[in-house]
C-alpha cells in the first residue's frame, strides 16, 4: 500500500484531526483516510448540476472581494493590450 506525507498542516487542523481521531477511536492516519474516503464518496454522489451549484456558490462568495491596485482605466487598458491582435474590438 502506498504512503502519503502531508506538509505544512496548519496547527489548528492537526489539532482538530487528532480530536476527531480520539473521539472515533482511530489512529490519526486511520481518521484522515476515513475522512478522505467519506469526502470522495460524497463528491462522487453529486450530480453534475449539484457540482455546478457548489461552484457557483463558491464564486458568489468571492465576488466583489478582489480589488486591483490599478485604476479602472489602467485595468481596462491592460486588458485591451493583452488581447491577441485581430481580436474583437471592445469599447469599455
Amino acid at each position: 500500500m502506498a504512503s502519503l506525507t502531508l506538509k505544512n498542516v496548519p496547527d489548528k487542523l492537526l489539532k482538530e484531526l487528532r480530536k476527531a481521531a480520539d473521539e472515533d477511536r482511530r489512529s490519526l492516519s486511520q481518521e484522515v483516510l476515513h475522512l478522505l474516503e467519506e469526502m470522495l464518496d460524497q463528491r462522487a454522489d453529486r450530480t453534475p448540476s449539484e457540482k455546478v451549484q457548489a461552484q457557483l456558490e463558491a464564486w458568489r462568495k468571492l465576488a466583489g472581494k478582489w480589488q486591483s491596485d490599478l485604476s479602472p482605466q489602467e485595468e481596462a487598458r491592460q486588458l485591451r493590450q493583452s488581447r491577441r491582435p485581430g481580436g474583437r474590438e471592445v469599447d469599455l
